[in-house]
This record gives structure tokens, sequence and C-alpha cells, in this order.
């Protein structure tokens, strides 16, 4: 399966999402297909034996709507489809105005005086906004019918061709001095201005991604046959050396090999320190080289780099919707055909049954047709999301989608892994105890040749003291793992055991005589493993990782926001309680194996929505059965497909904050919710005259028409002052 971006157009509220998603759905070869109304975006997963991009677009025109393939991240049309796009509504908004306020002056000043043919001027003067500035709610309704469906272009064509028809027969047959024309004028222009502020606003939400695909840089300082060449980025192959100077941007992936330098990653990571690099070590494409110069080996290009990748995530992030969102899907799929049922019975009651005149059934069958518009319920949750996540990634914190904002948003517990997340990961060999007849530097020497096999940051630790001690470490043969608990293989024929002291015991090893010196390293909260062979236990190695500086920190502001906490590690009880203590949880599982792991997350689900937060590499399980899996990665790529929500910079105080973010998230999407709710719940009764009677209320088409535009923009605009709150 593939995936493809489509730009889609025309799409005037979350009707138009339903008819194409359902177009592109039931399309041959299609697996999924989601529509982002804020976005004006599909995405689909297709077959590519069965079907292709170019045939998805011909799906949506079909339809009526224009689309079109998304240009890779970094190029300039997306761009140049935005402003065409606001330059056509900009121009029909104009020419709107310029036929509509001279209609609205002549209808206001000259209601008593007419002038002479007002009645023919006032039609001349309402046709070309009929027909030309909103031809497209005609185009948009006749689509929406011809595929059984309607949309808020139903409604609109509705209503304005109401008023403009009932005014057509009053010139022609009735003579009338007042008609309509100005009010279908005035409020086709009101929408289309609503459509371009809408049109602006929405852009302003994705602020994230513009602003990431403008870090790409340009050119590159190539070495080709021994010559620095400048070349278009685009043209820079993997394998080849680029040189970067000190105020220079990173043109690609890559690695160090000549040269130290400090790097600003801070529009990748979030982190605004800059971190020191030298020979051997990554650096990311489109950070800028602060410092001294340096030579690279490209790694990765193109679509491929890091800034690629994460836009490409935070753009899918984007697309996905909250599980809130069904419920405005569900009311938006019955809501225009009720709001058409409603307006026919308005002028039905007023007109028939309580014998009010023609005209005033008329506008207030109109009203209800025009102030009912679900376009502000549509954008209730795509604009909040939109915002949410982009305020994340600015600050290194990848939210992958809607359902991740809304699950973090109602957590209850938070589970730790302990190496790599509590911990740094880093631990070092503070104590070395050889048994009778071996010496530390030989149990050091059959201890590093066990452990070059293993990736465990403890294996990696003896390797280290190994490496700065000199020893070189044994030859190992018929190498074996035992997850979580420790490893074996042949040296010179004898079979050696290295891991925790329970696996040694498992192993069939009498570990009695090292009792006091384990339980003495375990109190002060040190990591203990054994090397045993020919029959015993041959010595023993003390290992401590250091509490992350952030660790307290972090889970106090847990505490505070009303979170519980939990540890889980594979180290024994002694360890796990002295870290524990330290960062401040009280309550932890030790000796817990990488698949118990998730059983303890299924245990404290039982009381909750639970988070998991392991450093993504390790921790798959338990991240899958937790309610929501956070990585701490520091950007790697296995990190960034692990969890649901991913931490660019290495740093646990991220934690705290993308929790609050999805509050302020949760929180935006249901105040909108209930703005476009309340709007239409007490917008209809009021147009329809509903309170007339008592009160003289009685909406105007044009201020519907003018209240209708405004509650989409206020959606936005809502979504938008998410910016200004701190997380």
């Amino acid at each position: 399966m593939e995936k493809a971006a489509l730009k889609v157009t025309g799409m005037h509220c979350e009707s138009c999402v339903k008819l194409v998603e359902k177009a592109l759905g039931k399309a041959d070869g299609v697996e999924n297909a989601v529509v982002n109304f804020a976005a004006g975006k599909a995405s689909v997963t297709y077959d590519p034996a069965v079907t292709d991009p170019s045939r998805l677009v011909r799906e949506v025109e079909k339809r009526g709507y224009g689309a079109r393939l998304i240009e890779p991240a970094g190029t300039a049309k997306a761009e140049a489809a935005y402003s065409d796009e606001l330059r056509g509504l900009r121009r029909r908004m104009i020419t709107g105005a310029v036929f509509a306020i001279p209609a609205l002056v002549l209808s206001m000043f000259f209601m008593q005086d007419p002038l002479p043919y007002q009645g023919f001027i006032l039609w001349i003067l309402a046709t070309p906004v009929q027909f030309y500035v909103g031809r497209e709610f005609y185009l948009g309704a006749w689509v929406a019918l011809r595929n059984g469906s309607s949309n808020m272009d139903t409604l609109v064509a509705l209503g304005t061709s109401a008023a403009y028809f009932y005014s057509v027969y009053l010139v022609l047959f009735k003579g009338e001095d007042h008609q309509y024309f100005e009010a279908s004028a005035v409020l086709i222009t009101l929408v289309i201005l609503g459509k371009y502020f809408e049109a602006l606003s929405k852009h302003r939400t994705s602020e994230a991604i513009n602003s990431l695909e403008k870090l790409f840089p340009k050119e590159a300082s190539v070495i080709r046959n021994g010559l620095e060449v400048k070349v278009p980025v685009e043209e820079v192959d993997p394998g080849e050396i680029l040189v970067v100077r000190p105020g220079e941007q990173v043109p690609v992936d890559g690695e160090i090999v000549k040269g130290t330098t400090t790097l600003d990653e801070s529009m990748v990571t979030g982190e605004s320190v800059p971190v020191a690099k030298g020979v051997g070590e990554s650096v990311i494409g489109s950070t800028i080289n602060r410092e001294g110069g340096f030579t690279m080996k490209v790694t990765r290009t193109g679509s491929e780099t890091m800034l690629a990748k994460i836009i490409r995530l935070v753009e899918d992030a984007q697309m996905q919707k909250a599980p809130v969102q069904r419920f405005a899907d569900k009311v938006s799929s019955w809501f225009v055909p009720a709001v058409i049922v409603i307006a026919c019975m308005t002028f039905i009651v007023w007109f028939v049954v309580l014998g009010a005149s023609l005209s005033f059934a008329l506008v207030a069958a109109v009203s209800v047709l025009v102030i009912a518009c679900p376009c502000a319920l549509g954008l209730a949750t795509p604009t909040a999301i939109m915002v949410g996540t982009g305020m994340g990634a600015r600050e290194g914190i990848l939210i992958k989608g809607g359902d991740a904002l809304e699950t973090a948003g109602g957590l209850r517990h938070v589970v730790f892994d302990k190496t790599g997340t509590i911990t740094k990961a880093q631990p070092e060999v503070n104590v070395m105890r050889a048994g009778e007849g071996y010496s530390e530097t030989e149990c050091l020497r059959l201890a590093a040749g066990m452990e070059q096999g293993s990736e465990h940051p403890l294996a990696r630790a003896v390797l280290r003291k190994a490496e700065s001690r000199g020893i070189q470490p044994a030859e190992t043969e018929d190498f074996r793992v035992h997850t979580g608990r420790g490893i074996d293989a042949l040296i010179e024929g004898e079979r050696y055991h290295v891991g925790s002291p329970r696996f040694i015991e498992e192993s069939g090893f009498d570990t009695e005589h090292f009792r006091r010196s384990v339980e003495k390293y375990e109190a002060e909260g040190q990591t203990v493993i054994m090397l045993a062979g020919k029959g015993r236990v041959l010595g023993i190695f003390a290992l401590s990782d250091t509490v992350r500086q952030e660790a307290a920190e972090t889970v106090r502001r847990l505490h505070a926001m009303g979170l519980s906490t939990s540890m889980i590690t594979g180290d024994n009880e002694r360890v796990a309680h002295a870290i524990a203590g330290e960062a401040g949880i009280i309550s932890y599982r030790a000796g817990v194996l990488p698949g118990e792991k998730a059983s303890f997350i299924g245990e404290v689900q039982e009381n909750g929505k639970v988070a998991m937060v392991g450093d993504g590499i390790n921790d798959a399980p338990a991240l899958a059965q937790a309610d929501i899996g956070i990585a701490m990665g520091s950007g790697t790529d296995i990190a960034m497909e692990a969890g649901d929500i991913v931490f660019m910079r290495d740093d646990l105080s991220s934690l705290p904050r993308a929790i609050r973010l999805s509050r302020l998230t949760m929180q935006r999407i249901r105040l909108n919710m209930f703005w476009a709710l309340f709007y239409n719940t007490v917008g209809i009764p009021v147009a329809a005259g509903l309170f007339y009677p008592w009160t003289g209320w009685l909406l105007n088409p044009m201020i519907a028409g003018g209240a209708m535009a405004m509650s989409s923009v206020s959606v936005v605009l809502s979504s938008l002052m998410l910016k200004l709150k701190k997380f």
C-alpha cells in the first residue's frame, strides 16, 4: 500500500468533506481516505497495482471539486496554489461589493421615495452578483444533488435564489416598490467575504508546516573531482562529501568526517542550546552551523532527510481526525437536509397556517437556510488540531494526530521505563570484584568478549571499561541472548554466562559467596551483573546509571496536574527502589522482563487511560499496549515510528508540556464545538420567527448571512488563540 496526498478545492462545509471521502473511499484499490476540511487536503491509502494518484484526482473532479497531487515539501507550488485561491476569492468579493453596496444604498435610502425604475436598477445590480459571484454555490449545489447529497452550497443557492426570483416576480408582475434583490446580493458578498477571511485564517493554522518547509537549504558545497563546487541541494547524492562553513545551513543529513563544530538544532528539536559535534557524529539537514567549519559525508537526501520526515509526520497528524470529530461528522450528515425541512416548515406555518404575507414567510425561510450553514461545526476540530500539533512541532514535540491529542488530554496515569527514560542510559562500571583464582583483568576480558554482541546499555558500559584499560575482549562462539536476563557463549571451548544474579542462579551456579556484596551495591542503587563459568561465579561488576536532572521536577509537575506515576524496570527491587525514590515516583515494579511490561500496563489501565514513556527501541510491546505511547528518542527514526508522541530532544520535561498542550487543544475543540452548536441552536429559531409574536425579533437574510460567515471565521480565530497559551 502507498499513500497519496491531494489538495482539494471547492469544499465549503463538512458535507462536502463527507462527499469527497465517500467518492475516494469507494474508488477501486483504495483502502482508506481521510479528508481534512481545514487543511483542504485528502490523504488516501491505495494499492498501486490497482490505481494511481491521477485516477484519484479524477474521482474527486467527477464530484465537482478541484484536486491535484500535493508537491513534496520545499516546493513553491503549494504557496502558489494558495495565492491563486485568495486571488479568486478577492476578485469575486470585490465584484460583489461593487454591485451589492449600491443596491444596499438604494434600498435603504430610497425605500420611502423610490427612484424611477428602481426595481429594474436593483435587478441589474443584483444579477452579476447572483450568477457570477455566486456561481460556485450553484455548481456545488448541483454536484451535491447529482450525488444524492446536500451541503452549504445547497443552502446558500436555495436561499439567495428564493429572494432573487421572488423579487423578479414582484418587478415583472406586481410592480411593488420593495424587493429583495439587495438581500441576495449582499448575502452572497458577505458569504464570499467570510470565505476570504476563513482562507486567510486557515492558512495561519498551517504556519508550522509552512515555516518548516522554508527551512530547506537551496545550495550545497560539494567536493567533486578534488574541487569544491556549489550545486542545488536537489543534485546532492548520498555518499558525497560536503563542506559546511560557519554561519551556513547544513544542506542534508550526514556524518562529520573532519572538524568539530557547534550546531543550532532548534528548528528541528526545539532545543535552544547549541549542540557540540565532532567526527563520527550525525548532523541534521537545515540546522545552522554556528562555529567551526567541517566536512561531512551525505547519508540522506530529499524526502529521506530528518526535516522532510518531520514535515510528513506533522502533515499526517493534521490529517487524522480526533474521535470527537466523529460527533461533528454525524451531525453534519443530517444537518443540511434537516435545515431544508425546517425552512420549508417555517414558510408553510407563516404563510399557510398563520396567514402572514408571502414576503414575511419568504424572509423567515431564507434566513433559516442561510444562518444554519454548518461550516463552523466542520472547522471546530481540524483547525484546533492543526494549531496544537504545529505548536508542539515547533517545540520538538511531535504529536501524531487528533486521536493522540485527545487521548493525551484524558490521561490518568503515566508509566516510565527506567533505563533511558528516568535515567540517561549511560551506566558506568564503578566496582569490579574477582573470585579466587581470577583477576579483575581476566574477568573483564571474558565479560567484554561476551558483551560484544549485545546492544544493552550495561553491555556497552562493560566494553567501555575494557577499552579504557586497554584490554582486548576474548573471542566468543555460539553466542546466545536471554532477553532481559543475560547471555552465554563459548570462550576457548568453555561456556561462560554473564547477566543478572537471578539469571546466574537459574543457570545453575551458586551465588552465595557474593551475596553480601550484591546486597551492599544494590542498596546503594547500583546494578550488579555476574560472570560465571567452570562451575562457579568468577566475578561481579557493580554499575550505576545517572537519574536525569529533570526527572524529579517532571514527576512533580505530573503529580500537580493530577496524574499518578509508576516505573517499571528489569532491574532488581533495591535498585528500582533507589531510582524511583530519587525521581519522586512512589509506585514501581522491579524485575520485569520485556514481555511482561505490557501485562503491567494492562493492570494499570483498569483505573483509567495510561501513557507509557520509553526510549522507543526496546519498549515496543508496552508502548503498543498503553493508550498512548510516548517515545524519547532524540529524533531517531525508530523513535519516530514507535510512539504516538515523540520528543525530538532528549529531555523528559517535554512530557508535562505535551500533556498540557493536549489538554489545552481539547478544551479549545470543545469550546469551538459549543459555539458552533450554540450558534445554530439559537440562530435557527430566531431566524424562523419563533420569538416574533412576543419580541418582534426576525432576522434579515443579510444579517443572517453575515452572522453565518463570521461564525466560521470566529471558530478559526478561536483555534488560533491557542498560540497565546503557554504550555
